[in-house]
Order: C-alpha cells, then structure tokens, then sequence
C-alpha cells in the first residue's frame, strides 16, 4: 500500500499462452514478437485467444451506447460449468454482461473458471463492494465501463458517485484495473480527463471504442458518430498528452474497419456463440454454433474471421501505446 492508502501497482508479469504468444499483466493485453505472422499464427490456433462471456443480459444502468438491450434468461451454474468445459484452451475469458456484477453468485462463477482461463471482468462496479474480496486474486483485470468526468459520465453511462465507489472497493482489495470508454463527437474533450483518471487509479490501460447503430446507440443523433480519421486524430493528441504529462496506463483504440470485422466471439447466455460486430448481418450478429452443445474447438473451425481475431487481440488492427513507453 503506498502513503495515501492506494495499493501500489503488481509488478508486472507475463504468461505464455503459446504459439509464440504471451498475455500481459502490466497492460492486460495479448502480445507477441513483431516478426510473428499473424495469418499463420491464427491457421495454425485451434481456439480462439479470448471470448466474451455473457453471464447475464441484466444491468443496472441504461447507457446511451448500449447495444444489448434484448433479455435471455440468465444461464444456471450447471449450464456454465458446461461451458467452462467447453471452453477448454481459450486463454482468456471476460465474464461478461449486461452487467456481470448484478448476479449475487458471481463469486460463484469465479471460483468455477478462475483455474482455467485469464479471466477478465468488464463492468460499471456498481456492484462491485459485494464481490471484490472474494473476486481478489482470482481475476486479471476489472475493466470498468468510463466516460468521466462526472457530468458526461452521468449523461453517457449512469450513476458517476455509485460506479466510483465500487471502482474504489475494487481498487481497495489490489483488483488490476483498466478503463473503456465508448467515445461520442461530444465526449472528445472529456478523453484527457478519462486518462488523468485512469493515471490516478493506476489502471494498466485505457480503451477507446467507436459506438455501433445497434440498439441503444441507434437513438443518438448521427453527428455523435464521428469518422475513423476524427478518431485518429483525438487518439494521437490523447498519445501526446500522455507524453507530456507523463501518463502510464497503456492507450487503445479500436474502430470499425474490415480489418476488425467480427473480431470477437461472444457467448451469449444461452451459449450461443456469435461473431461480433458483422456489418452486413442482422444486428451485427454472426451465429457460430452454441458452446452448451459442442466445444470451442470445433466452433472455431468454421469461424471465418481468425486472422482478424489475432490481428485484432495482438494489436496489429488497432491503435496502441504501449504502457511506460
């Protein structure tokens, strides 16, 4: 614990993953050398490096961003553990939502995958003071949903006192954290106050994410949806000022190029499993198979976007600093 009662930041560390490549903890990122071909990397995998896990669709806030607006019901242990097995050889799973946090045995479902993936939670923390200590030691990184400061949090996200609370429970218990924050036309003045903020907390990265016309974003008024080169452009001013004033957590930007087309495997809670985002496809969805009835393995075969997955989780598709550089 440092003076002003912060846990201090772990030293950094590094997993191998295999086929040449490793899973950071400084960054909470996939790398791997820059000689390493992508393309072949992906033929040769027979899963997957990471999924999304939805282990409910519930949530306690309304994001103006949201695009998973449509309920299922939330999947019982049993049906995760029979995903857990099926799921044997993915490194890294993010247990994901809705909002993950809502469940009140998500302790449960820890403790369930933590031995056998780098496990990832994305959430709001809202809820985060009912789980943290159990959670602690057990996840990689929390990586809390964040527009701030406070005033466009609170028009973008949710409740901005609630989600700092529970980041502050996380933090309090030595839970790694990283920020995502959906970027609008009218949050881009906000971005330098999102990394002063994640520099405070000591969070190991900072993630940028275009929004998609799906779901709740299809109410926002088109101007908020800016081009990919307005997104360059604030990430290189983001990159300066992290030069300038010393930053440390890593910077990621992700826009919707066909170079990240269907990146990501979700798995929905039925255990449906869906490439994301498709462009032409009917809600951005791409149905794989379902997880609940046949391993990773075999739904990885006919996944049709593997080099785009690896380019996408080993940064070659994306906009990146690296953290400390």
């Amino acid at each position: 614990m440092t003076n002003l009662g912060i846990p201090t930041v772990p030293r950094a560390r590094v997993r191998d993953v295999g086929g040449g490549v490793e899973f950071s903890n400084a960054g909470h990122h996939f790398q791997a050398a820059a000689g390493l071909d992508v393309a072949a990397a992906a033929a040769a995998a027979t899963v997957p490096l990471s999924v999304i896990l939805q282990v409910t669709k519930r949530c306690d806030f309304g994001c103006s961003f949201c695009s998973e607006i449509d309920l299922k019901p939330d999947p019982e242990l049993d049906a995760l553990d029979t995903m857990r097995a099926n799921l044997q050889g993915v490194s890294r799973v993010f247990l994901s939502g809705g909002e993950p946090l809502i469940r009140k045995d998500f302790g449960d479902i820890v403790d369930m995958y933590y031995k056998d993936f780098i496990l990832a939670v994305p959430t709001n923390a809202t809820n985060a003071h009912l789980h943290a200590k159990r959670i602690a030691g057990k996840i990689a990184f929390a990586n809390i949903g964040f527009e701030g400061p406070r005033s466009t949090f609170q028009r973008v996200r949710g409740d901005y006192d609630k989600a700092m609370a529970g980041v502050r429970a996380l933090q309090g218990e030595g839970i790694p954290l990283a920020l995502s924050c959906v970027v609008y036309r009218s949050t881009l003045a906000s971005l330098p106050c999102n990394v002063q903020i994640a520099d405070v907390l000591g969070a190991g990265k900072v993630k940028l994410i275009m929004p998609l016309r799906k779901g709740n974003s299809l109410k926002l008024a088109q101007q908020e949806f800016i081009k990919d080169a307005a997104a360059e452009e604030a990430f290189s001013h983001l990159a300066r000022l992290r030069t300038e004033h010393a930053w440390t957590p890593a910077l990621r930007l992700t826009t919707w190029t066909p170079e990240n087309e269907g990146h990501m495997i979700v798995i929905e809670p039925d255990g449906l499993a869906q490439a994301w985002p498709v462009y032409d496809a009917p809600d951005l969805w791409k149905e794989l198979g379902n997880v609940l009835e046949e391993p990773i393995s075999e739904i990885w075969k006919r996944y049709p976007y593997k080099v785009n997955h690896f380019s996408k989780y080993l940064g070659r598709s994306i906009r990146t600093v690296e953290q400390g550089v």
